[in-house]
């Protein structure tokens, strides 16, 4: 599903205007990213917690020539998805 089908959808039920649900979508999408920039988890009961967390630094191998490589650290974002989701998505 696109972001495109979830504004279709959400603006079919409410009979909003696409154009203004997606706007409400996009911030909300906006307000996760700036959370999860700052370090910040952001949970969203019953659905699932971003968390933003580091890989540590590795040596890596090319495939190709089989060189050693540097990995530096990075941050990436995990997710965890919440109890409903789950049941919902094990049935």
């Amino acid at each position: 599903m696109t972001k495109k089908e979830i504004v279709i959808k959400i603006a079919e039920e409410t009979r909003l205007k696409q154009v203004d649900v997606k706007r409400i979508v996009q911030r909300t999408l906006d307000h996760i990213i700036d959370s999860l920039t700052k370090g910040e988890t952001v949970e969203l009961r019953n659905f699932g917690i971003f968390k933003v967390r580091s890989r540590k630094s590795r040596v890596g191998r090319n495939p190709r020539t089989g060189v050693t490589v540097p990995i530096p650290e990075k941050r990436i974002v995990s997710f965890k998805s919440g109890m409903i989701m789950k049941k919902k998505v094990m049935k």
